[in-house]
């Protein structure tokens, strides 16, 4: 069985963002702008990415 994966790109600069949503952004695995990340689809994935939604670009791999 294919697992199904995220295609996740940091589209919004996280200067003045709200310190947890900053620590939310790095512990996905986005450093730096336009930087895209594969990560899982499953509950904990969607649940930080619905709080850094300003800040991602999210598309199925």
């Amino acid at each position: 069985m294919a697992d199904k994966k995220l295609k996740v790109t940091l589209i919004k600069s996280t200067i003045g963002a709200v310190p947890k949503n900053k620590k939310t952004i790095e512990a996905l695995g986005l450093t730096k702008l336009n930087k895209t990340v594969e990560l899982p689809d499953n509950a904990a994935t969607a649940g930080a990415l619905r709080k850094v939604a300003p800040y991602v670009k999210v598309e199925e791999a």
